[in-house]
């Protein structure tokens, strides 16, 4: 070998070792259908690109993807970074490489320049695009029409036609199976060289026409996808009588080629097949399978008698190069056999290259800027010929048609770099047209031709000039030091030295930033952050290197963006809220307050509750809490839980804070009596206690806390005289003054107790029995006497009619010896003055025993001591008075108006008779007075009762009776003339009684005599079916 030999050898290894250091190649697999921002990888990574510390970078490191003009790019690279991310195009396997035929591997490649051109290197990327079960097999046609002659031989076989799945390995047809199948037929699956799964139908037994001539079953083929996806199609098999014999194809399997400009109606091939019957079982009928693609159908054609298959339509090899035809021959019969005839189209030289140019140096109105100093092999674009046709015609060369300082360097199979191949002089050539030529190998050549069009920038005397008067830039915060920011670049029309520029930062520069004097790059020194400044604005200056140094400026406004670098700030660590136990479902309990000092999506917080078990909710942009429950103090008095915010950061940073949630008492619990346990209970008070002694004590709780908790006890009824008193504290009750004889027997204390709630009090009733007298002698009359007390309302004292046995006797005979006496003396009385006196003079005595007025009742049972004391008279007579009940008719008309009489004895007594003060005794008594009948006595004989009705007050919210016990419940009873309690003048009581008394009003009944001789009396009357109060008006 010679020296020249040796040293081209040398050039050839040289060059190829250069080209695969900056031209590489890398694959990467990625499945179709994924959504947008999938990292498919990192290209510095992968490339294993580490930077020599010792060259220095024109500008920062960049990943430029180069794509043809109008292309959809199906996956983008960060500049930055080199990561590969898939984009918004969606990625179908099926679509991008529909025109491959029986090719398993799909693939998508794009180009990546890496920049500056200090470090250039261009990658050819490859994407294997796995396939996805996204499309689900299909039968040609819902319906499947299969004709078996009924002779056929047990486990005979008939081809079902195949279904489609345009899914490939795994995810194609896997399956077939019969639903709904019958006896007679089973079914196979035979997999053919080529991988696809053929259906056949097995006959499993014997079949006759006659018996049943036609079978419906269901076929279904599934992939193998996960989940798999699968369709059905109705599968009819007829019974046909008998041909014996199926045609049989000379040539099962035919392989032709055919060039792609054939002309319609081209013979492809002919296809010769025969049968063993005779006559017209032995007429064969050729077709193509519906197995076949549409596609196919369109280009070709078969003649059914003879088997000539022709060109239909015109092929074109670039867009289909191989067809696989299946053809059916059948004799009339149920199973046709099948041939596959393989059509390969032949490639002419009939696609003229094609050249897509790539610029990796940005255009400016479409022509390349390229300095007059740019340096060699600056690469400029990328150039790709293409021809779609094959072999030879498809080689293609790529050139310039004439000398340039510009050369095309092949990268990869057809594909050049265009870069600069000498130095550049704008004072010798300002400009360029470049015309690059492409031409295939094929006979004869097709070539084709594109302009790229170079403008060279001078160096010359004008000043330095910025691109744009102000540059806008942005990083992240946190960034490391010795940050390149940006490449501040200005242009100098002149050559030379004096278009050398230096640059430099303006006088108001902050502290931090610095730039490179020759290349521009400006980077700063230190850390930013955000939080503490985010905006800066400074001028960066343009200096030529002229013996007159001639500068400008440019103003950069530098962002810094914000980096998730702060977690979420709750303004406390723990809150504490103070919500009411009657707060209603979702109300408010508090506010949540946090801050992010980040910006932007990283400052949006979100608020979630934790470990709450769904108790409460919270707002996560406000952070309102409401309560998803209702809040029950005794049951639960306080939540604690922890709330979680996360920031909207690519990586959240989180916070947490502890919420506590102190439920407060409402006054919701009434009192509740413990002691007496019963209304039906008494207590045994001896007649020798002594005043100030504790006789017999109350207690009562509540479920509430706090003043809602705090209890005052008090009598409201059943010590007229203030003969019982109680604590209001310890609800102990006390005898406050001596016992004397009126005392003795049963007294009931109406005791209430109250809670000193805010804003309402609440309060319960009950009823305490005390029993004066020295021993229990008689309980039945002592249960006598609480049933009556039941009985009793509410605002009359137990022992108002009523006295002890023992007084009560006592006071009968007294009554009774003075009542003897007084008639005795009356009756010698009246004899004298009859004897003695004349006939006007007694007619004087008679008037005068007709005159009489009232008298009021006795008011206590001591005054009943008093009166034995006095002279006795004997009564007069006897008088039936009537009391006349009128009652005015409401507005309200569902009440009935009351019009009527009632008759009422009254007694007269003598010795009563002027006695009475009616000056000291109030004209009007309260409702709840005893019957009236027995109170009110009157010597006049037709004194008139007008009874009135009186407005009922509404009773006061939250006081009832406690309700004890059924069998210590406290009932109330009435008499003829009152009711259980009036509303409008007993406000502890909200439960009424109907009376059991009554009378009947058949109309108003006229007195005899109508006298007003003193001012009204008020009275509560109950009548039948009634459950009001009505007031009494007495006109005497």
């Amino acid at each position: 070998m010679d020296l020249a030999s040796e040293t081209l050898v040398l050039v050839i290894l040289f060059t190829s070792l250069a080209m695969v250091c900056w031209a590489q190649e890398k694959d990467y697999t990625v499945k179709e259908e994924q959504p947008e921002n999938v990292r498919i990888g990192n290209l510095r990574k992968d490339l294993d690109l580490a930077l020599d510390p010792d060259i220095r970078l024109s500008a920062p490191l960049q990943f430029k993807p180069v794509y043809k003009t109008g292309d959809v790019p199906l996956v983008r690279v960060e500049a930055n970074t080199g990561e590969i991310f898939t984009t918004a195009n969606r990625i179908d396997r099926e679509k991008l490489c529909s025109g491959v035929f029986g090719e398993r591997n799909c693939y998508y490649e794009i180009e990546v320049a890496v920049l500056p051109d200090e470090i250039f290197r261009l990658v050819k990327i490859r994407f294997l695009i796995e396939d996805v079960n996204d499309n689900a097999p299909l039968f040609q046609s819902t319906v499947i029409n299969i004709s078996i002659p009924e002779n056929t031989a047990i486990n005979s076989r008939y081809p079902v036609p195949s279904a489609f799945d345009p899914d490939v390995g795994i995810n194609g047809i896997q399956h077939y199976e019969l639903v709904k199948s019958v006896s007679e037929f089973g079914l196979d699956i035979i997999e053919t060289p080529e991988g696809d799964k053929w259906p056949q139908l097995i006959v499993q037994q014997s079949l006759d026409r006659e018996t049943k001539d036609t079978f419906v079953m269901k076929i279904k083929v599934e992939d193998g996808g996960t989940p798999p996806k699968s369709s059905t199609a109705i599968l009819q098999v007829t019974v046909s009588d008998v041909n014996d014999n199926r045609p049989i194809f000379k040539d099962s399997e035919v392989e032709v080629n055919v060039p792609e400009n054939a002309p319609m109606s081209t013979s492809v091939t002919q296809l010769h097949a025969t049968d063993a019957d005779l006559g017209s079982n032995a007429q064969i009928h050729f077709s193509f399978s519906n197995q076949i693609s549409p596609s196919t159908k369109r280009h070709f054609a078969i003649d059914s008698s003879t088997g000539l298959i022709t060109v239909k339509q015109p092929l074109d090899r670039e867009v289909t190069p191989v067809h696989k035809l299946i053809v059916l021959a059948s004799d009339g019969g149920t199973t046709p056999s099948r041939a596959t005839v393989i059509v390969n189209v032949t490639d002419i030289n009939d696609n003229v290259p094609s050249i897509d140019t790539r610029y990796i140096i940005n255009l400016v109105n479409g022509t390349v800027l390229l300095s007059e100093n740019a340096p060699l092999n600056t690469k400029i674009a990328l150039i790709t010929v293409t021809d779609k046709d094959a072999d030879l015609n498809g080689k293609v060369t790529c050139y310039t048609d004439h000398d340039v300082p510009f050369s095309l360097k092949p990268v990869f199979n057809n594909q050049f770099l265009l870069e600069t191949a000498a130095p550049l002089d704008y004072e010798t050539t300002r400009e360029y047209a470049i015309r690059i030529v492409a031409s295939d190998s094929g006979n004869p050549h097709l070539n084709t031709s594109a302009m790229v069009l170079i403008k060279i920038k001078d160096e010359n005397d004008n000043s330095p000039i910025f691109s744009q008067p102000e540059i806008q830039l942005s990083i992240p915060e946190n960034n490391d030091p010795a940050t390149q920011l940006i490449k501040i670049s200005a242009t100098d029309a002149d050559s030379g030295q004096n278009a050398e520029i230096t640059y430099c930062l303006g006088p108001d520069a902050p502290d931090g930033f610095n730039i490179d004097r020759r290349t521009g790059i400006l980077s700063v020194s230190r850390r930013l952050d955000r939080e503490k400044h985010e905006k800066y604005m400074f001028t960066v200056i343009a200096k030529d290197n002229g013996s007159t140094p001639l500068q400008s400026n440019v103003t950069v406004r530098l962002i810094v963006q914000d980096m998730n670098d702060n977690s979420p700030s709750f303004t406390h660590p723990e809150y504490n809220f103070y919500v009411p136990e009657n707060l209603p479902l979702y109300g408010t309990v508090g506010l949540i307050t946090v801050t992010d000092a980040d910006a932007g999506e990283n400052a949006v917080v979100s608020l979630s509750i934790l470990n709450a078990k769904d108790n409460f909710i919270i707002d996560s942009k406000s952070g309102v809490i409401k309560p998803n429950i209702t809040f029950d103090r005794e049951q639960q008095s306080s939540y604690t839980f922890m709330v979680k915010a996360v920031d909207a950061g690519q990586k959240p940073a989180t916070s947490y804070a502890k919420v506590t949630i102190n439920v407060v008492d409402v006054n919701d619990n009434r009192p509740v009596f413990v002691i007496p346990a019963s209304n039906y209970s008494y207590d045994l008070v001896q007649s020798s206690t002594s005043p100030g002694s504790v006789v017999t004590r109350v207690f009562a709780i509540d479920n509430d806390t706090g003043m809602n908790a705090e209890l005052q006890y008090s009598i409201i009824g059943g010590s007229p005289r203030g003969l019982f008193a109680i604590d209001r504290t310890s609800g102990n009750i006390t005898l406050q003054e001596k016992i004397v004889a009126a005392d003795l027997g049963l007294h009931r204390l109406v005791v209430k107790v109250r809670d000193l709630g805010q804003p309402e009090s609440l309060h319960a009733v009950a009823l305490v029995h005390l029993f004066v007298n020295d021993t229990v002698s008689n309980a039945t009359y002592i249960q006598e006497q609480l049933r009556k007390s039941m009985e009793t309302p509410l605002d009359r004292n137990v022992g108002d009619s009523d006295i002890i046995p023992q007084a009560n006797g006592y006071i009968i005979v007294v009554i009774a010896i003075i009542a003897g006496t007084m008639t005795v003396i009356l009756v010698i009385f009246v004899t004298a003055l009859v004897r003695c006196r004349q006939t006007p003079r007694h007619k004087v005595v008679q008037k005068s025993k007709q005159s009489g007025e009232w008298v009021s009742p006795n008011q206590e049972n001591r005054q009943i001591k008093k009166k034995k004391k006095k002279k006795k008279r004997s009564p007069k007579s006897l008088l039936l008075n009537f009391v006349t009940i009128e009652e005015s008719k409401p507005d309200d008309l569902a009440h009935e108006h009351i019009n009527g009489t009632l008759d009422l004895p009254v007694e007269l007594e003598e010795q009563t008779m002027g006695k009475y003060n009616w000056a000291t005794t109030p004209t009007t008594f309260k409702p709840d007075s005893p019957d009236l009948a027995k109170h009110y006595k009157s010597a006049s004989p037709q004194p008139t009762f007008q009874i009135k009705p009186e407005t009922p007050v509404a009773p006061k919210k939250h006081h009832v009776i406690q309700e004890l016990p059924l069998d210590n419940t406290f009932v109330v009873g009435c008499d003829s003339l009152s009711k259980c309690s009036s509303s409008s003048s007993d406000p502890y009581s909200v439960s009424e009684c109907s009376c059991q008394g009554g009378f009947k009003t058949p109309g108003q009944i006229h007195t005899r005599q109508e006298t007003a001789l003193k001012p009204p009396l008020y009275g509560t009357l109950c009548g039948p079916g009634t459950a009001r109060s009505q007031r009494i008006k007495i006109n005497l």
